[in-house]
């Protein structure tokens, strides 16, 4: 099979551990910059130009799309999908799981825990009442837009929550609160499910005096075994935003493992240097059973 890993950076980790795994796993790989491929709509069909030629015979991708170039990256997805190319993360999927709102929403409906949200639009005066939703300080407000733990203020007191907020809204800037969850002590813990299936779980550990846990931002993975309620609600997140690849990220709280954010491009390096475990491969033996399934003739041929 010939599988393209839409990615923008070849040096990456993971664009790197992916290209290896398809090489493994007798098949050719690819590489494809997503946001320099022109897509042609017409009469005949959808096409997309790369590099000044036509892709062709492209059995599957695997998107990297960056959170910068959502809307460009999930349209390249799509005219895939519409040539009939198999996704290892449908496009959709991929939308509405970068809307942070969107996603809680789902999740919410879906019945999955989450530390209490709240949003609204740009209301003068309803700070207090903001904060109140969310039962008081201290409170996490988050920028819609943010990633890898930037944009995310802990606010210790109401008066302190307030002016954050106030700011944010003099700005314009889309922002939820959410409830703080003391016992999770900057720690939050990271599921890897592909294909309905937990591949690896680590936890993360912030810095000390920080209370967000990304690597980025220093914090330290270590492999975890999740409890049951854990795996449920990772494959429950998962499986409720469309994603057959998705990094979980959820809180030990007193109520229970509670959603923070589900992730549909996760890296592999935290998590396979944490456990151990080739997420790599795993992700391409979901990819040959999905074209299997999709083009049984095709595949056999390969």
């Amino acid at each position: 099979m010939k599988i393209a890993i839409l990615s923008r950076n070849p040096s990456l980790y993971s664009t790197k551990r992916l290209y290896q795994a398809i090489q493994a796993a007798g098949h050719e790989p690819l590489i494809v910059n997503h946001s320099v491929c022109d897509l042609i709509i017409e009469q005949e069909g959808p096409s997309i130009i790369y590099k000044g030629e036509k892709l062709t015979d492209v059995d599957a991708i695997i998107p990297r799309v960056g959170a910068s170039v959502t809307f460009y990256g999930t349209a390249v997805v799509r005219q895939f999908e519409l040539m009939g190319t198999f996704s290892a993360v449908n496009s959709q999927a991929i939308v509405r799981s970068r809307d942070k709102l969107r996603s809680l929403q789902i999740l919410s409906k879906a019945g999955l825990g989450m530390p209490k949200t709240a949003f609204t639009n740009f209301s003068k005066g309803g700070e207090k009442q903001l904060i109140e939703h969310v039962g008081g300080a201290p409170l996490i407000i988050k920028l819609l837009e943010g990633t890898q733990g930037l944009g995310v203020v802990l606010a210790e007191t109401k008066k302190a929550g307030q002016s954050v907020i106030e700011a944010f809204h003099g700005l314009k800037a889309r922002i939820i609160v959410q409830e703080f969850i003391k016992e999770a002590k900057g720690a939050d813990i990271r599921a890897f499910v592909v294909n309905g299936k937990v591949v690896g779980a680590m936890k993360r550990q912030g810095a000390e005096g920080e209370f967000r846990s990304n690597l980025h931002r220093g914090g330290k993975a270590t492999i975890i075994k999740l409890s049951r309620a854990e795996r449920q609600a990772a494959l429950g997140a998962a499986k409720a935003l469309g994603l057959d690849i998705a990094g979980v990220d959820m809180l030990q709280s007193a109520r229970g493992p509670l959603i923070l954010e589900v992730n549909s491009s996760p890296g592999l390096e935290g998590i396979e240097k944490a456990t151990g475990i080739d997420i790599a491969a795993e992700i391409i033996k979901f990819i040959e059973e999905g074209v299997q399934k999709k083009s049984p003739k095709r595949a056999a041929e390969q």
